[in-house]
């Protein structure tokens, strides 16, 4: 069987793409499958004895199974907690496509899927002239996109769904995910979502402060 591979995306930062992330290694784990997380780059990281770590890509790795080296599931660990790009150039770091196909590569010869978590939003660059749309077009990844149910997500959710089909990325739907606990009318946004998306909805992820991502992995019933 070809391994499956993943690539979640958001239309922010900040709306949760980690906690979908883990939660479809453990969904996909529950289907009998090995799944491996991986966080291609990750800025905001601290010194540890073991060198660079990032707490998305930790999550991740602790998520997978088997259980690969960080190296290969973080493979570009950026000290500074800012964009990608700004990150890179302060660390005197080159972040190269081929070094992240070779990571891939190495965890796809492990597992059954891959999730690959992206950065911040969509158009948000990974590197100076590396796209997010060149990796998932690299390594022929389905785009997941994860949508923060708050004020104006409507408008990002629509905006990065033609963003992501208009640079020929395979986006097979999209997961809400709430992050806002106080969001007022809550239901009628996601049904306007469900209304206006052109791609299906995959599942929706309630608010829930302190449950664990097993647990929301059940809400997505919608995943291929």
């Amino acid at each position: 069987m070809a391994t499956r591979g993943y690539f979640v995306t958001g239309t922010d930062t900040g709306i949760g793409k980690t906690r979908i992330s883990v939660a479809l290694l453990h969904l996909l784990r529950s289907r009998g499958l090995r799944a491996i997380g991986m966080k291609p780059i990750a800025s905001g990281c601290v010194m540890t004895e073991q060198g660079w770590r990032n707490e998305d890509a930790l999550q991740l790795r602790s998520a997978s199974d088997p259980r690969p080296d960080y190296e290969l599931v973080n493979p570009f660990a950026l000290p500074e907690a800012t964009a990608p790009t700004i990150a890179a150039r302060r660390s005197g770091i080159r972040v190269e496509l081929p070094s992240l196909v070779a990571a891939y590569r190495a965890l796809q010869a492990q597992a059954d899927a891959v999730v690959v978590e992206g950065v911040g939003g969509w158009l948000a660059p990974l590197a100076e002239g590396l796209e997010q749309s060149d990796l998932v077009r690299a390594l022929h990844l389905d785009v997941v996109l994860v949508v923060g149910l708050r004020l104006g997500c409507i408008n990002h959710a629509r905006l990065t769904e033609r963003a992501i089909q208009h640079d020929g990325a395979g986006l097979v739907g999209w997961i809400a995910n709430a992050v806002d606990g106080t969001l007022d009318f809550a239901d009628e946004y996601f049904r306007e979502l469900e209304a206006a998306m052109a791609t299906p909805c995959l599942g929706r992820v309630r608010h829930s402060p302190g449950a664990n991502d097993v647990d929301g992995s059940v809400f997505l019933s919608g995943m291929p």
